[in-house]
């Protein structure tokens, strides 16, 4: 199979050629090719070439982007999540299902992937929330955004020129080239905020209630908003969003982005990543920042050349309720949906104090498969602005086991099959049938109640999928 970081074009040449009413002879002849090699060209069995793409906007006012379609649905794994629904899980698509589709009809994948998100927001487009949106933006980037990773390792050097203490640098900055005093405030003259910008007093306040991790982050904040606009701007117009909400909540992100950048600068921070086996207590004391900012991290290294361990991330409340969730790079599916897994030790690192938590676990996928992974789990907290009880979360890191073996938080660990602990994703995606735990039975399945036994299980289930 061809690799998909190859520009494979063959569906949008069969719509040029159709479009123009051409033989493939005479196509091949207008591109001064053979038609043999065009005809592979249009299975995928070869990428297009630069020239190639030079000739067809030439001849047939061809648009590049026109080749990257799949972009549109985040590619192969933004398809898969979509896919990964309960109500497909009697279909059994697989990544080759996927990868076939994308290459032969992107067009009908991108429509499939409009109609899909419009329905799992509820409405149309003019109706889809906020936030799934945003998310969609996110993954369509894989969560990493270059441009703003290498303006924040810029300001990050620069910042570091005069000092290792990258508050007291941030806060000199501030006040010398944006005329901004910092100040600690308590949080009675704040209330409900974390930071407020006093433009009468030239002053950026910080309630004392915030950590001090969570205070250099609120200065690297602002200096996203000061020396990245144009920047955050520019990213934020180029995502399809249907409200001034979305992209709102789109920038907001690219802006906190752009703030742990400066506190882990990129090259820096993967160096650090690799010299200490991805030690994540190493990490938080050397980078002065929280579990939470270092998990968020840990999903964005995907820069071309210099990319460091597919992680993902998400934080839970004590509903089970996600309330982020980047998949990054991991092509972890299994957390699509609303929840997840009883079985999953995360939910249970609330009464962990604070300890980190490790689990090898296979889970069993909505097309049959059973991937292996090895996650991490913290309890955090949230500190209020004033004097309310802060909001509990647990953070969760994941890896697949396979690329775990070298990291500091396995040590001592067996990796092998027979040690992982089963379980699967949120309860109505979930296939397995023998599960006590099951809250709800899984869709596309037949129950099966007979008048003389009594199961164990809550749910009993029919031989076969319907």
């Amino acid at each position: 199979m061809v690799e998909q970081s190859s520009v494979l074009g063959g569906a949008a040449l069969r719509r040029i050629r159709r479009r123009e009413g051409l033989t493939q002879a005479a196509m091949a002849d207008r591109l001064d090719i053979s038609p043999s090699y065009l005809n592979l060209l249009e299975r995928n069995r070869r990428p297009i070439s630069a020239r190639l793409m030079v000739s067809l906007a030439e001849a047939f006012d061809f648009d590049p982007r026109d080749l990257r379609q799949e972009e549109q649905v985040g590619g192969i794994d933004g398809l898969r999540r979509r896919l990964a629904d309960e109500r497909f899980a009697d279909l059994q698509i697989d990544r080759e299902d996927v990868v076939e589709w994308l290459s032969a009809a992107p067009q009908a994948a991108v429509a499939f992937a409009r109609l899909f998100d419009a329905g799992a927001a509820g409405g149309g487009s003019a109706d889809q929330s906020p936030a799934i949106e945003v998310r969609r933006e996110i993954e369509r980037w894989r969560n990493h955004f270059a441009d703003l990773d290498h303006a924040a390792e810029a300001l990050a050097d620069e910042l570091r020129l005069s000092t290792s203490d990258l508050f007291a640098a941030l806060s000199t900055r501030l006040r010398e080239k944006h005329q901004l005093s910092v100040r600690i405030v308590p949080g009675e003259v704040i209330p409900g905020l974390v930071r407020r910008l006093d433009f009468h007093a030239r002053q950026l306040q910080l309630s004392e209630m915030l950590p001090p991790h969570s205070r250099t982050f609120q200065l690297a904040l602002e200096m996203a908003q000061l020396e990245a606009r144009e920047l955050l701007a520019s990213l934020s117009e180029a995502g399809e969003f249907s409200s001034d909400q979305a992209r709102a909540l789109y920038r907001r992100h690219l802006a906190g982005y752009y703030a742990a950048a400066v506190m882990m600068p990129y090259g820096r921070f993967l160096r650090a990543c690799e010299a200490t086996r991805y030690d994540f207590a190493i990490l938080e004391r050397r980078f002065g920042v929280g579990f939470e900012q270092l998990a968020h991290r840990l999903t964005t290294l995907q820069r071309v050349g210099q990319r460091g361990l597919p992680f993902f991330m998400l934080r839970v409340d004590r509903a089970g309720q996600f309330s982020k969730r980047y998949v990054g790079a991991s092509e972890a599916d299994f957390l699509e949906g609303e929840g997840s897994c009883p079985l999953w030790r995360l939910h249970h690192a609330f009464e962990n104090g604070g300890r980190l938590a490790t689990q090898h676990v296979a889970v069993q996928q909505v097309d049959g498969r059973e991937t292996r992974w090895l996650t991490f789990s913290k309890r955090v907290e949230r500190g209020s602005a004033g004097g309310d009880r802060p909001g509990e979360f647990v953070v969760g890191l994941g890896i697949a086991a396979r690329l775990a073996e070298s990291l500091a938080g396995a040590r001592g660990l067996a990796l092998a099959d027979e040690g992982a602990e089963r379980i699967g994703p949120a309860c109505v995606r979930c296939p397995r049938e023998d599960c006590l735990q099951r809250s709800l039975p899984p869709h596309g399945r037949t129950l099966r109640f007979e008048r003389h036994t009594a199961p164990t299980t809550p749910f009993p289930l029919a031989d076969s999928p319907v």
